[in-house]
């Protein structure tokens, strides 16, 4: 048995439905809550960061609010962002515009 031939409805209809998928970001917010050496272990824990680019994104996290700590495909960053959340750091995952 041959499979059907693709129909008009198989195929993509806009120019954003061809788009490749674009990395996804990893973004953890401040928060009042979580002290600053805290936040710096769990970047070292979670993504094996060395304590300084660990220091530096913790430091991102408290001046401007929200750091980006990994890239990547979604299911990635939602794997990651999954386990942020249960070190109590409040995370996030956007799309890499």
């Amino acid at each position: 048995m041959t499979a059907p031939a693709p129909t008009e409805l198989d195929r993509p209809s806009s120019e954003e439905d061809r788009r490749p998928d674009l990395p996804w970001l990893a973004l953890v917010w401040n928060d009042p809550i979580n002290l600053m050496s805290y936040v710096t272990y769990v970047f070292q824990t979670v993504f094996g960061y060395p304590k300084a680019k660990a220091e530096k994104l913790m430091l991102d996290v408290h001046h401007k609010g929200r750091a980006v700590v990994a890239s990547g495909t979604r299911e990635e960053m939602e794997r990651d962002v999954e386990i942020l959340h249960s070190y109590g750091l409040w995370a996030t995952v956007k799309r890499d515009d």
